[in-house]
C-alpha cells in the first residue's frame, strides 16, 4: 500500500510523509505516516490522532500501537497518521494557525453549502478524507478531553436518507457498536441530532468517515490534554489492539476488561455540555470526573471573589461527570462540566435536505 511517501510491502512497517499543502515559507506541510502490512490479506484499519495539537495522549497511543513487530502479527493493513495537525503541535495548541478555528470541523459534508472557497484547513482535511475513504474498513480517531477528564469512547449516531437507507444505517450502526464495545472504555453516545449538526460534528474526522463515507468510525477521548497520561496511554494502546482483534486484523478475541475504566452507570448515556450557570462568579465544584449524579443534585457552588455564596448549580439530568471545564471564573450561561446523561434516543436517525430531523 502507498500513502504519500510511505510504500509498504507484506510483512513490513514503513514510515513516510503525506504532503497536504504548501506553506508560504516554501516548504510543504506534511503529516507523518506509518503503514504496517501483514503477510496475509485482511481488513484495513486507519488510526488518526492529534487533530487538536495539544491532545498528546492520543498522539502517543498512535505512535506506540505501530510497533516494529506489528506487521508480523497482523493480517491486512494498519495505516496510522499520529498527528493530523502539525501546526497545532508546533505551538502546543488545540487549533492550527491557518485560521485558528477548530480543525476537526472541516471534513466533507454533502449538505455543506458556502459561497466562499475552501480554507486551507478544509483542503487539508479533504485530502486526508480522500485517502481513508478509498481504503479504510474502519477508523479510530484518538483525542483527549477536558482537564482531568476520565477516558471514554464517543459513538456517533448513524444517519439515513440520501446517503443510505434506514436498513443500511442500522447495519452500519451494528458494526460500529461491535468496535466501540471491543475498545473497552465507557461508551457515550454523541449529542442529540440537532446539537450534533449545530456543533458541525458531522464534519469531524469520525463523523465524516461514518456518515459520509459509510466507514465504521469512532472517537476515543483519552483523558486530559497537554501532557501524556501514562495509564491512559497504556489502556489506549490495548483498546486499539482490541479493535484490531474485533476486525480480525489481530488474532484472538478482544478483552475489553483489560482496558477500563468501567462505566459508572448501567443505562445508556449521551454527551452533554452541562450544567450551565446563570450566575457569574467563582465556581467551586462539588463533583469530579467519574462521579455519578442525579437530577436535582447540586454539582457546583458559585461564590463572590470574597468567597461569599451566590448560587448553587444543579444537574438537570441523571448521569455522570466526564470532566470539568477549565478554570473557575465563570460568566452568565457558562458551562461548568461535560457530562454523560441518560439517553433514550435512537442511535439511527433520519436526515432530510435541511439537516437532521428532531429525535
Amino acid at each position: 500500500m502507498q500513502l504519500g511517501t510511505a510504500d509498504s510491502e507484506p510483512g513490513e512497517l514503513v514510515t513516510g510523509w503525506l504532503d497536504v499543502t504548501d506553506l508560504p515559507t516554501g516548504t510543504s506541510e506534511r503529516l507523518p505516516v506509518l503503514i504496517a502490512e501483514g503477510e496475509d490479506d485482511g481488513p484495513t484499519l486507519w488510526i488518526t490522532a492529534s487533530i487538536h495539537g495539544n491532545e498528546v495522549t492520543g498522539l502517543a497511543v498512535a505512535q506506540d500501537v505501530m510497533t516494529d513487530e506489528l506487521a508480523e502479527e497482523i493480517r491486512g493493513t494498519v495505516v496510522c497518521i499520529p498527528n493530523l495537525n502539525p501546526a497545532g503541535l508546533r505551538r502546543n495548541a488545540r487549533t492550527s494557525y491557518y485560521d485558528d478555528e477548530d480543525p476537526n470541523r472541516y471534513f466533507p459534508d454533502p449538505d455543506a453549502e458556502t459561497s466562499r472557497p475552501p480554507s486551507v484547513q478544509q483542503l487539508i482535511n479533504e485530502r486526508v478524507y480522500d485517502e481513508f475513504e478509498k481504503s479504510a474498513d474502519a477508523l479510530v480517531d484518538l483525542h483527549t478531553a477536558h482537564v482531568g477528564s476520565m477516558p471514554f469512547v464517543i459513538r456517533d449516531r448513524v444517519l439515513y436518507g440520501e446517503e443510505r437507507t434506514e436498513s443500511e444505517a442500522r447495519e452500519l450502526a451494528d458494526g460500529l457498536e461491535s468496535l466501540v464495545d471491543a475498545f473497552g472504555m465507557p461508551v457515550v453516545n454523541e449529542y442529540s441530532a440537532q446539537e450534533y449538526t449545530d456543533q458541525n460534528l458531522q464534519r469531524s474526522t469520525a463523523g465524516a468517515a461514518l456518515n459520509n463515507a459509510g466507514i465504521p468510525a469512532f472517537t476515543a477521548e483519552l483523558g486530559g490534554h497537554d501532557v501524556v497520561e501514562e495509564d491512559t496511554r497504556a489502556a489506549g494502546v490495548e483498546g486499539v489492539r482490541n479493535v484490531m482483534r474485533e476486525l480480525g486484523v489481530l488474532p484472538g478475541d478482544p478483552d475489553p476488561a483489560a482496558v477500563g475504566p468501567d462505566a459508572p452507570v448501567e443505562y445508556p448515556v449521551k454527551r452533554a455540555v452541562h450544567p450551565h450557570t446563570e450566575t457569574p462568579g467563582i465556581a467551586r465544584h462539588r463533583v469530579e470526573a467519574g462521579d455519578v449524579v442525579s437530577e436535582g443534585e447540586v454539582v457546583a457552588d458559585i461564590c463572590t471573589p470574597h468567597g461569599e455564596p451566590k448560587a448553587a448549580v444543579e444537574s438537570d439530568h441523571d448521569g455522570y461527570v466526564l470532566g470539568r471545564m477549565h478554570g473557575v471564573a465563570v460568566y452568565e450561561n457558562d458551562a461548568l462540566a461535560s457530562m454523560a446523561v441518560r439517553d433514550d434516543g435512537d442511535l439511527v436517525v433520519p436526515r432530510d435536505a435541511d439537516g437532521f430531523d428532531s429525535e
